[in-house]
């Protein structure tokens, strides 16, 4: 019978093994979780869960009973030490050694910490990136409490409106000239200025962390210009790394995360990759897409080509980010973009749309508030149509006859 392993219970992996299933692999498979609670949403913890609007059974990816009902082997609380692509074997710890036939790698990432030089491992400094995290940080939140939030992207915007909206004092430092500037265009980045701003978030752009102040716990931090901040609490939001170390030691080529081919093999033969971890190409780039949509679907098709398929994984990005009452919901990728087409609604002043385009083709969408422009632009860009820019921002526009 043969052995499948899948390393990380995460989205990517926990999905694949659900396709496999799904498609009719009846040999044995094993899912590998580093966390000892059941595969569970990420995206949550920085929005409803910190909030408290949404409870742990509400995270979980699927009931923990369906596992043992698809004779599945879920080893929670479990870490993976090394790989020997050679035996085709993996060691668990305590040097425990599992046999396979076909290897997942599914790893994701981890969040990039500061250094302890400048404070990084004072008590109260936190990341976001998995349960342990939010349920950690979580008595933090409380009214009147300081707390300076370490990066202007998704993450430590997303943090500060959950601290805002529980009435903390919040500062939030990114060393760029403007926040989301890696991920989004200065139209969004302005209208997610405002938007915190109006709700008392301290925002400093072109200033970055010179150090935390604290013995044991920190207390303070100051800035890159001299500013002295008193500080009850801290969320680093810097970015994330792809967990590589596996791959790496079994031998696979490694660029910002696993090499993998367009059918998510490695460059080892039976190690197959998924999920943040991976590195893939799009549109003749290498590139890694953060992302659960990401996650699912290029699981899906890595768990076809391991039973024998020869399925291309052709991504078809999109994300979202949940901040006060505003949904913003992104399709595409904004690479290389020399333009950005602004639509708003005269009746509804808080929707905005951001069309990206390069040249005449239209590559990605921002949409705030604006969840019909959102489907639409997602599929006219996976149809790989271009509507010119004047139709796009007309709010008199049929949306849907665009499609035809």
């Amino acid at each position: 019978m043969q052995h499948f392993v899948v390393i990380g219970a995460g989205q990517a992996g926990a999905t694949l093994v659900a396709r496999l299933r799904a498609d009719g692999f009846e040999g044995k498979i094993t899912l590998i979780g580093a966390e000892p609670v059941h595969p569970y949403q990420r995206p949550p913890l920085s929005k409803a869960y910190m909030l408290g609007e949404m409870e742990l059974s509400r995270l979980l990816l699927r009931a923990p009973e369906w596992y043992a009902e698809n004779n599945i082997d879920l080893m929670l609380d479990t870490r993976v030490v090394g790989v020997n692509a050679e035996a085709k074997t993996i060691t668990l710890q305590g040097e425990v050694e599992m046999a396979y036939d076909e290897l997942a790698i599914c790893t994701g990432s981890h969040p990039r910490t500061l250094p302890s030089a400048i404070g990084g491992n004072l008590d109260g400094v936190y990341t976001v990136r998995d349960l342990k995290d939010a349920d950690t940080m979580a008595p933090e939140f409380t009214a009147g409490r300081k707390l300076l939030v370490i990066g202007g992207g998704y993450i430590g915007l997303e943090a500060a409106a959950v601290a805002a909206k529980k009435g903390c004092e919040v500062t939030l430092v990114e060393m760029a000239p403007r926040i989301l500037q890696r991920v989004a265009c200065p139209e969004t980045s302005d209208y997610f200025r405002d938007l915190h701003t109006q709700r008392g978030v301290n925002i400093v752009e072109s200033v970055g962390l010179d150090h935390l102040v604290g013995t044991d716990r920190v207390t303070g931090a100051v800035l890159s210009d001299g500013t002295k901040l008193d500080v009850d609490f801290a969320i680093v939001g810097v970015g994330i790394m792809p967990a590589t170390i596996l791959a790496e030691a079994a031998g696979a080529a490694c660029s910002n995360g696993i090499d993998t081919d367009a059918h998510g093999r490695t460059t080892v033969p039976h190690i197959w990759a998924a999920g943040d971890c991976a590195n893939l190409t799009f549109k003749g780039q290498r590139l890694r897409i953060e992302s659960v949509g990401n996650a699912i679907d290029q699981a899906e098709v890595v768990a076809k080509n391991m039973m024998g398929g020869s399925v291309d994984y052709i991504p078809k990005p999109w994300f979202w980010s949940d901040q006060y009452d505003v949904k913003l919901q992104i399709a595409g990728l904004n690479i290389g973009y020399d333009a950005v087409h602004v639509k708003t609604y005269a009746d509804t002043p808080d929707a905005r749309v951001h069309w990206y385009y390069q040249g005449d083709t239209l590559i990605a969408v921002d949409a705030i508030n604006a969840g019909r422009d959102y489907m639409v632009g997602k599929r006219l860009i996976e149809a790989g149509k271009s509507p010119a820019p004047e139709v796009m921002v007309d709010e008199t526009t049929d949306l849907k006859a665009l499609l035809k």
